[in-house]
């Protein structure tokens, strides 16, 4: 049975095998992953046992606009809706702001997010800047 918490303080090495499960870069700097969730608005993570299976955080500013990052599950348990849980538990924290938004970094999870209610936004192109410093 999986577990939902709402937790921000994770162990660095629980994170950082959560995100090398799914290869995301970020692995790399499981410490620096680990302050952003200390940070973060909202986190909330999935269990199965003592094993972390799954995480989303939240970014907002309390009144008008909030962000989904960070929606992930290993890769083993993916396709027994443990993501679409996770979203559905930060999008309903967030049920008083105006705006939630998610930039799917990939293209192929677009219908997932539209799946769970969200829309693509007509004439929007997500920009960024990215610090090379952390290479």
């Amino acid at each position: 049975m999986i577990a939902y918490r709402d937790i921000k303080d994770i162990e660095v090495e629980k994170i950082k095998e959560l995100f090398e499960s799914v290869g995301w870069y970020s692995a790399r700097q499981p410490e620096k992953l680990r302050e952003a969730f200390l940070h973060s608005s909202k986190v909330i993570t999935a269990w199965d046992g003592d094993k972390l299976v799954g995480l989303v955080r939240g970014l907002d500013d309390g009144v008008w606009q909030a962000t989904i990052d960070c929606l992930l599950v290993i890769p083993q348990m993916q396709g027994m809706g443990i993501a679409s849980e996770l979203l559905r538990r930060i999008v309903k924290e967030y049920e008083e702001i105006l705006y939630v938004v998610v930039v799917p970094e990939e293209q192929k999870n677009v219908p997932f997010y539209e799946k769970n209610g969200f829309a693509v936004m007509d004439d929007a192109v997500p920009l960024r800047i990215k610090n090379d410093t952390w290479e």
